[in-house]
């Protein structure tokens, strides 16, 4: 008896978890950078896939695998997502918006938040505004800690809960939650600032 074998596909033209070889090579056969493995146990591939490869640029930079994709472009068909926080801590919002800056979603003000929280709830609120919309794109963040919190499913911060804070430790809490009851099915992206200049929702508060 053949052993099963589950895939996961980190980056190709779809992104998830694959019970057939055929299906996960039709999602990265000749696609440019694609990252995939296979695992014994379909638990085993999903906790994989929500953590993401250990050496994927998606979760983590360094000066080595920043160089490397210097001269990479971001892919057609994204949305992208950014936070503006009037200091660290200070009164916070965040958006979504199309590769040409068109906003798709944009957050109330918080009295009282930082910028890791921010670009956390933006890139969750993204994941279900597509999954509500049918739609799979690849979402950019150029924060790589709120791209581990969302990796991990809990959001890692240090702010005070408060009064002040209240409703946005409520909205990070339905954040958190969402990530432990939904897959996700499009990839986290590191936007190269460097390479490729502001992100696109960036609320050029600088």
């Amino acid at each position: 008896m053949t052993k099963a074998k589950f895939y996961v596909v980190w980056k190709g033209r779809r992104t998830g978890v694959f019970d057939t070889w055929e299906a996960c090579s039709a999602a990265v056969k000749g696609f440019q950078g694609a990252r995939y493995k296979s695992f014994p146990d379909k638990n085993l591939a999903w906790q994989a896939y929500r953590k993401g490869p250990e050496d994927d640029v998606r979760y983590t930079v360094s000066s080595n695998k920043a160089s490397q994709h210097k001269t990479e472009k971001p892919l057609e068909g994204f949305m992208a997502v950014d936070a503006a926080c009037s200091g660290n801590p200070g009164a916070m919002e965040y958006r979504g918006v199309t590769p040409q800056g068109e906003e798709l979603f944009r957050s109330g003000i918080y009295p009282v938040g930082t910028n890791n929280i921010g670009e956390f709830l933006a890139i969750v609120h993204a994941l279900a505004w597509q999954q509500n919309n049918q739609m799979a794109l690849p979402v950019y963040s150029d924060s790589v800690n709120a791209m581990k919190w969302v990796a991990e499913g809990k959001a890692k911060t240090k702010l005070p809960h408060d009064e002040k804070t209240d409703r946005l430790f409520e909205h990070i809490s339905r954040a958190e939650n969402w990530l432990r009851n939904n897959r996700i099915h499009v990839s986290i992206l590191k936007w190269d600032t460097v390479a490729w200049g502001e992100i696109p929702a960036d609320f050029g508060r600088k």
